[in-house]
């Protein structure tokens, strides 16, 4: 099976974690899952680490280590995961794990699911599990109007359906196309050679998600139209910064947006699963749709014209059924061509745009994890023919943005992060000059 590795960072006055994926080239077409016993010595890593590059910068020496784990090869011989434990302190915690994981034992969501069910509310009874949001309706919900609705309302009704065949069509057509042939122009954010091994730089930064939700509340949208025009804000002020384009060129990228496809399932009933072992309960492994998202980079002098842009784009992606549909159509051609195929079919389809954009709810109270407070989860994924990852988890009142990056490409890195961090506050600005100028008038 393709190799897709996760890592996932949590980190604490007391601990850390940092979760990681790993996609890469080699396929197995006879891979199955077998029983096995689990030495747990052989999953649990302490690095010795260079006392003196701690000691003059920590987060650097973190970050570093990471980055490495993207070179390294995981055991064939043992199940494909492993802790490692960084016990130093930095600025944000006393000391890290890094658990790095093979994408086929499950998708992001599942290995979150998995994750929390370990961890405990913190000053809260030892059987309290922390709650996690789920989805309340179907991914696409039509409901009928009632006859008292009128034949307008009726008609309205039945017209957003030729309107879902319409765009599910166009969707498929561009899906295929980016398969076989329609690729992203060239930008510093797209990788030139898509065979060539990358290492990955895994780095991250807390923005506040109640700014989030405030430009969310006055644009009357939802959460991820404010994060997917983040985004495209952030990536256009680093591009027409470094780019030096003094023009306002409107250029159209794409990225792909992983869709958790499960139905509405509690933490609990994880946590009953586990200790109960029935499996079929819920649903593990990897249960993802895809949608190609575009995004644009151009110059906006208002900040919320991102947000709304953003809010227009995923207002029409869900007046489609793509995210169904490509992930019944990822299952049957596994199925009928063999996992070599698949690998060859994801593959084509990340490498012809221009980087992959996830967004996941985290614990809205601190949590424990064997005791040590948790101060953030960071997951993310390496092994994609992808320059650029970013991906955004929410915890407690804080929202972090995780880039996995080309080092080679983005060695200003930290800009790109306070491109984020600036865009997100002259959002928040413009939003509340909004909010504050729709209750005077």
């Amino acid at each position: 099976m393709s190799n897709i590795e996760s890592t996932c960072v949590m980190t604490s006055p007391n601990h850390a974690c940092f979760f990681f994926c790993r996609f890469g080239k080699q396929a197995r077409d006879k891979a199955r899952w077998t029983r096995t016993t689990v030495n747990v010595e052989d999953h649990i890593i302490i690095p010795t680490l260079d006392p003196s590059a701690v000691l003059m910068d920590s987060e650097k020496v973190v970050e570093d280590y990471v980055a490495s784990l993207s070179a390294l090869p995981m055991h064939r011989s043992r199940p494909l995961w492993d802790f490692h434990l960084l016990d130093l302190p930095t600025s944000e915690a006393a000391s890290t794990i890094v658990f790095r994981v093979h994408h086929s034992i499950g998708d992001g969501m599942s290995l979150m699911a998995l994750l929390m069910t370990s961890t405990r509310v913190v000053a809260d009874s030892p059987n309290t599990r922390t709650a996690r949001p789920t989805r309340t309706g179907a991914i696409y919900d039509r409901p009928r109007p009632q006859l008292s609705a009128g034949a307008l309302a009726f008609a309205a009704w039945v017209w957003s359906y030729f309107v879902l065949a319409w765009n599910t069509m166009v969707d498929l057509g561009f899906v295929l196309a980016t398969i076989l042939f329609l690729n992203d122009p060239h930008t510093m954010f797209k990788r030139a050679n898509d065979d060539e091994f990358h290492c990955k730089l895994f780095v991250h930064r807390n923005l506040s998600l109640d700014e989030v939700k405030l430009i969310k509340n006055v644009m009357n949208c939802s959460v991820n139209d404010v994060l997917v025009g983040l985004t495209s804000a952030a990536l256009s002020r680093y591009y027409f910064r470094n780019s030096r384009d003094h023009n306002n060129t409107k250029i159209c990228l794409r990225s792909i947006l992983p869709v958790n496809m499960r139905p509405a399932t509690s933490l609990q009933k994880y946590v009953n699963v586990i200790e109960s072992d029935k499996k079929d309960d819920v649903i593990w492994g990897n249960q993802l749709g895809y949608i190609i998202l575009p995004f644009h980079l151009t110059k906006h002098h208002d900040p919320l014209a991102y947000v709304r842009r953003a809010k227009k784009v995923l207002d029409r992606k869900k007046r489609s059924l793509e995210v169904i549909i490509t992930y019944m159509i990822a299952n049957i051609f596994m199925k009928a061509f063999g996992v070599k195929a698949g690998a060859l079919m994801f593959r084509r389809g990340f490498a012809h745009t221009s980087m992959v954009f996830s967004n996941m709810v985290g614990p809205t109270e601190q949590v424990e994890l064997f005791g040590h407070p948790v101060a953030f989860v960071a997951p993310s994924v390496f092994g994609i023919p992808e320059a650029l990852i970013v991906h955004y988890q929410s915890y407690r009142r804080t929202i972090k943005v995780i880039l996995s990056l080309d080092e080679d490409k983005f060695p200003d890195y930290r800009h790109l992060l306070d491109d984020f961090a600036q865009s997100l506050v002259a959002m928040k600005d413009a939003a509340s000059r909004l909010s504050t100028s729709t209750k005077t008038d």
